[in-house]
């Protein structure tokens, strides 16, 4: 069964802390204020996953039929169109969550530790 950009929506707002928003005009879904994937290419009938370039590599030489790097530097870091009247629930939900993965993981990675206590700062001497 063909999937739709209603479908995306539905699937990317499904994983846990994912919020739908807007960069330069187009619906991106983001995971603690990040993009995960996006709407970007929708009337085109293309979704957009934000992958490595590895799992991009991967996606493509599996089902070259519905996912393709986007054109450019873009596609070169591993965003990619999945042809969404080609992609399968199951498939779209797994490539979605792919890329939210990989997100959470990149957020934790960049989540700056906290400071238990700071130091006092020596008085000036006059």
């Amino acid at each position: 069964m063909a999937m739709t950009i209603k479908d995306f929506r539905r699937i990317a707002l499904s994983f846990e802390g994912a919020e739908e928003g807007s960069h330069m005009g187009a619906v991106d879904f983001r995971m603690g204020g990040r993009i995960f994937c996006t709407l970007a290419h929708a009337k085109k009938g293309y979704g957009n996953l934000m992958l490595k370039p590895e799992q991009q590599a991967m996606f493509v030489e599996e089902l070259p039929e519905i996912f393709l790097p986007v054109a450019g530097g873009w596609g070169r870091n591993g965003a990619t169109h999945v042809v969404l009247e080609k992609a399968s629930e199951d498939v779209l939900e797994g490539a979605i969550r792919t890329a939210y993965k990989l997100r959470v993981e990149a957020n934790a990675k960049t989540k700056k530790p906290k400071v238990a206590a700071t130091k006092a700062k020596p008085k000036k001497k006059r």
